[in-house]
């Protein structure tokens, strides 16, 4: 089967032709249709996180993926032959993921697909869609609350910021201008020009007495420190990336932490639930075949990437 691998850390993904997988207790054979890129996959690819992340090689790349089963192994229970499915793929120690025609997936990491969208829009939902779903639930976002989200354009931002708002949340996004109209259709009350000075100084303007909660995607311990002036006394911040120091916070008056997402199929479900009611939306900024999957890898890794790309297979 074709697939996008790497034989060793840091290496240039490749094209390669690697044996189908057969699935066995527990596991669900997927034929593929379209994969979701992630920052996360080419941080895997690089070694980035050590022995934390066991791997074997060839590894495939990719985490997210939409498609049809194929073959079921012993003990599933939840999918039959012929579901179309979407979840999690990326099975490192084995050295699978979603950039191929047939994956592999533990039953445990997969739901059924939305019915009213492509498997390409699929793909595009799993990590992305638990991760908004997970912040937005673990800081109490609700009714009445004001929540700056910086990164809101991106693909985690552009969810958290319409299942903020569906609860009735007043979200300020930051979003270039060029971007600006199209976080309000997603439900942002109002948005920042993050290129234009200090977001936090813009922020003051506009709300001298702060924001609820601040959810931040990008910005190094500097700049999330700086940021963190926006939350009013016993508000919330959180950084995607590590950069918030929970004892320093504290000792402002701030709940604060670094998020670990936690996926599970019934979030999937939950995800899947929303997207065929029409209260979330899932924007595809391109679609590429599978054997340009290196070029996009390279787009995502300067962060000028638009919107989210889903690899056609």
């Amino acid at each position: 089967m074709r697939a996008v691998a790497v034989s060793a850390f840091g290496e240039q993904p490749q094209l390669m032709d690697l044996p189908q997988p057969d699935p066995g207790p527990g596991e669900v054979l997927v034929r593929l249709a379209a994969a979701g890129l992630n920052p996360i996959d080419w941080k895997i690819s690089d070694g980035m996180f050590g022995d934390a992340v066991p791997v074997s090689f060839p590894l495939i790349l990719g985490t997210d993926g939409a498609g049809e089963v194929l073959a079921i192994g012993a003990g599933v229970r939840r999918f039959t032959i012929g579901d179309a499915v979407f979840g999690q793929f990326q099975r490192p120690q084995q050295g699978g993921g979603s950039y191929c025609e047939l994956a592999l997936a533990d039953e445990d990491r997969i739901a059924h697909a939305a019915r009213s969208v492509t498997y390409a829009t699929s793909a595009a939902l799993p990590t992305a869609g638990m991760t908004a779903y997970n912040l937005v639930e673990e800081t109490r976002i609700g009714e009445g609350r004001r929540v700056l989200i910086v990164g809101a354009t991106g693909g985690v931002g552009t969810f958290a910021t319409q299942i903020a708002a569906g609860r009735g949340a007043e979200v300020i996004a930051t979003a270039r201008p060029a971007k600006a109209e199209l976080m309000r259709t997603l439900g942002a009350a109002e948005t920042v020009d993050h290129t234009a000075g200090s977001v936090a100084d813009q922020v003051l303007a506009a709300h001298p007495d702060g924001v609820d909660v601040l959810i931040d995607m990008t910005g190094g311990p500097e700049e999330f420190g700086k940021l963190t002036r926006t939350v009013r006394d016993g508000g919330i911040a959180v950084s995607l990336i590590g950069s918030a120091d929970a004892d320093e916070l504290t000792d402002h008056n701030l709940r604060g932490f670094n998020f670990v997402n936690r996926p599970s199929p019934q979030l999937l479900e939950i995800l899947a639930g929303q997207v065929d009611a029409g209260r979330l939306t899932v924007l595809v900024g391109r679609e590429v075949p599978l054997e340009e999957a290196p070029e996009a890898l390279a787009a995502s890794r300067t962060g000028r990437a638009q919107g989210k790309t889903v690899l056609a297979i």
